[in-house]
């Protein structure tokens, strides 16, 4: 599915869909929840709806889309000279989280869908994440992502970092925005530690 532009229209309309669909599923559940619903408590067209998300159990994962947005910003107004670890780590919590819904959708997340759905997202999302570390490694470099192993592995393995701690905040028993943050520094710090030694550490 071809998806819009983040334009500003695109990007108010998605975050209406979301917030409205988290109002829904919190009432009712998730499964009792209709898309046609969604659409409707946001003031859009179903064909509206489905531009932006191919199913409600998409818009689960849509703060997701957000803060990638976010995290691409946050990451290009890092220093030049930072290393990339302490750069991906700025970024991350650069964003301006709203406590009370990240710990809502998790909830959601948990009870509506099986781990492997929820892992399956979380990977697109992941590959989403590196490639926005590889086009900041790159212009680094100097070189385009993708033509640097360096490159491509050092954005890969910061990647899996953060995906792997969110991912076992997720299916974990503690959802707080404290234990994600430590999960993602700890994770970070064992990158540093190990994947991002000898030729990476100019980076």
């Amino acid at each position: 599915m071809v998806r819009p532009a983040h334009t500003a229209r695109s990007t108010r309309t998605r975050e209406a869909l979301r917030r409205a669909a988290v109002l829904r599923f919190l009432a009712q559940g998730v499964e009792a929840t209709s898309a046609e619903q969604i659409a409707a408590d946001a003031g859009v067209t179903l064909r509206t709806f489905y531009r932006h998300f191919t199913s409600k159990h998409e818009l689960l994962f849509a703060d997701y889309d957000a803060g990638l947005h976010w995290f691409r910003r946050a990451l290009a107004a890092r220093p030049a000279d930072e290393p990339i670890v302490e750069s991906v780590r700025v970024a991350i919590f650069a964003f301006p989280y709203d406590v009370e819904a990240i710990t809502q959708i998790a909830a959601l997340r948990a009870e509506a869908l099986d781990p492997g759905r929820i892992v399956a997202h979380m990977r697109r999302v992941e590959a989403d994440f590196a490639a926005a570390v590889a086009e900041r490694l790159g212009l680094r470099a100097g070189v385009e992502p993708g033509r640097s192993l360096a490159v491509t592995v050092t954005a890969r393995c910061i990647a899996a970092a953060v995906f792997g701690a969110m991912e076992f905040w997720m299916l974990g028993a503690d959802r707080s925005l404290a234990e994600l943050a430590r999960l993602c520094h700890a994770a970070l710090s064992a990158v540093e530690d190990g994947a991002v030694a000898g030729p990476f550490r100019h980076y």
